[in-house]
């Protein structure tokens, strides 16, 4: 069993406050213990990732994409034994935590050791200026470049121990930003592979630091440093809210991607295989455990009976058990007290009205770990909270619905909007219906991201946009140069 340390200025490091244990969510085996950071250790990381930002950020931009090609490399070499850890720490099945965890976390360090070396210059259009008080007629030049932020907190989700950092941290080392990462604590020892391949590159010490700790004290105090420039964070809107509130106090920079409660809009002319095959992502990806999975199902009456059985057939198909085993669908969700939250939401459906369709209870045949039943509320209407609120495992709730009208508010009544979805034959009606959700993303008969579209969400479910180039914006300021010409 792995006992961790602290990574400060290119540093292991002792932790001031010991070490708490990492379970695993199958077996509640431990897994190892990682180490809790006091205030004074995350502020002095701040101040590492604050020295060692203008040497970096003046790096060349071909130095700073071989380092992430570098550490894409590495992270490779070891790609089973960071699978294997990424497994026991977040509950994830096989494929999982080596096709959308270890493996796009690899993707992501390479897509943007490309990134670095995108342009950071556009030419404007020169301005002809008559003489007057700011000075004689000329024409002036104009050029708008992008500028890396500073020094970035990055906050990660525990739902993908690799994808999720490494979308933060490869984006903002493209730019000449510097780094502290506060891992969720549920999983953080993956997140510590993933400095230590970043050390092994070549990244200078003090670009990129580590700090966790399962107490708020870590988290409050990597975004309060007077050295950070700004947040970056994933998670849920509560916690959201608390970090902009501390943000908007030392105009600090943020990227929040926050909860999503996605709406599945399903026309009576869908194809309903298709739909069922999408929604019922939501069981299996992560247990649930996903911002945008399309857990609120609205579903026109001409369709709703039929679509509520064919996704309880589905559910009768899905494997629930060791993540490790082979044909396992459904692992376990992250620790007991968030079963015992989506658990009580179950429960809340059933005192609200909802048919409980399929699932309900927990799974009998697993004596250990924190599993939860693929769950299926049907006959939900708009204000339950079982609708309303992000649930985050696998249950899915169904609200029916008469015309296309009827559809885009229910869609649009949430104070969530990261991702919906639209199933319906007429392409048209569906494009039509998807520029009306109130949205950051809607997928038109398709779970499917392309990884180069923006992501985020409007309303409560964020600010700013990542992925593809719109990440290398996230973490970078503008800056405008003009001139006389």
């Amino acid at each position: 069993m792995s006992v961790g340390r602290l990574f400060i200025g290119g540093e292991w490091v002792e932790p001031d406050g010991g070490h708490y244990e990492v379970v695993d969510p199958a077996t509640e085996a431990v897994v190892g213990l990682a180490p809790e950071a006091s205030r004074a250790q995350v502020h002095e990381a701040a101040a590492a990732a604050r020295e060692a930002f203008g040497a970096w950020s003046r790096t060349s931009p071909q130095e700073r994409a071989a380092v992430l090609d570098r550490a894409a490399e590495l992270i490779q070499r070891d790609f089973a034994a960071h699978a294997e850890l990424a497994q026991a720490e977040s509950g994830a099945t096989t494929a999982t935590a080596r096709g959308m965890q270890v493996a796009v976390g690899v993707a992501r360090f390479r897509r943007y050791a490309k990134g670095a070396l995108e342009p950071v210059e556009q030419g404007l259009p020169p301005q002809i200026n008559e003489a007057g008080p700011m000075g004689r007629a000329g024409v002036l030049g104009a050029l708008a470049v992008r500028r890396p932020v500073g020094v970035v907190t990055c906050i990660t989700s525990y739902n993908n121990p690799w994808a999720n950092p490494a979308g933060k941290i490869a984006p903002a080392l493209a730019m000449g930003n510097t780094v502290v990462v506060k891992p969720a604590p549920q999983d953080p020892l993956s997140v510590y592979r993933m400095a230590a391949a970043l050390a092994e590159a070549g990244a200078p010490p003090g670009v990129v630091n580590v700090v966790s700790g399962a107490s708020v004290a870590a988290g409050e105090a990597a975004v309060d440093s007077p050295d950070v420039d700004m947040v970056s964070f994933t998670g849920s809107t509560a916690v959201g809210q608390r970090i902009a509130e501390v943000c908007g106090r030392g105009m600090k920079r943020q990227l929040m991607e926050l909860g999503g409660k996605g709406a599945a809009v399903v026309f009576d002319d869908a194809d309903l295989d298709a739909a069922v095959a999408g929604i019922g992502t939501t069981y299996s990806f992560y247990s649930g455990q996903i911002c945008t999975a399309p857990t609120r199902v609205i579903v026109q009456r001409g369709v709703y009976e039929a679509l509520v059985e064919r996704l309880t057939r589905y559910i009768g198909h899905l494997t629930v058990g060791d993540p490790r085993a082979q044909g396992t669908v459904v692992g376990p969700v992250i620790s007991a007290a968030h079963r015992d939250r989506v658990e009580s939401y179950v429960e809340l459906g059933r005192k609200e009205g909802a048919r409980v369709v399929a699932g309900g209870s927990r799974p009998s045949a697993q004596e250990r770990g924190f599993y939860v039943a693929p769950t299926l509320l049907a006959d939900c209407t708009p204000d339950m909270r079982v609708v309303r609120e992000e649930i985050f495992g696998p249950v899915v709730v169904v609200v029916p619905f008469d015309d296309e009208d009827e559809g885009v508010a229910l869609a649009n009544d949430s104070d969530y909007g990261l991702i919906d979805y639209v199933w319906s034959g007429d392409v048209a009606r569906a494009f039509r219906v998807a520029g009306q959700l109130r949205a950051g993303g809607v997928g038109v008969n398709t779970v499917g991201r392309n990884m180069e579209a923006p992501f985020g969400g409007f309303k409560k479910s964020g600010v700013g946009r990542d992925v593809g180039s719109y990440a290398l914006h996230a973490y970078s300021e503008l800056q405008a140069i003009v001139w006389p010409g």
